[in-house]
């Protein structure tokens, strides 16, 4: 599908001026289909022609892939804490 926007030419201007902007686009609207949960990880890699780690790594950069509370961190660490002293109680 093509998709065509129509920006001022001072915006566009501003907006290309950073690199190619048709792949920014195509990048924001890969991270925000991401964000909202509309699109997988590997539907974003195929959106973007990226491999699998370089999918990573680009999400990595954009979005917080390990969003846990602090309570899941707190829980995670007891759990570490209570392994290493040999400890099975969590």
């Amino acid at each position: 599908m093509t998709v065509t926007i129509e920006l001022p030419d001072d915006f566009a201007q501003a907006l290309a001026a950073k690199g190619n902007l048709s792949r920014r686009v195509l990048e924001a609207l890969a991270v925000e289909g991401y964000r909202r949960q509309t699109l997988t990880q590997l539907q974003v890699g195929r959106m973007l022609g990226l491999a699998r780690i370089e999918t990573e790594l680009f999400l990595a950069q954009h979005v917080d892939l390990y969003d846990y509370s602090r309570a899941e961190l707190e829980a995670e660490a007891e759990l570490l804490q209570n392994l290493s002293k040999g400890s099975t109680r969590a």
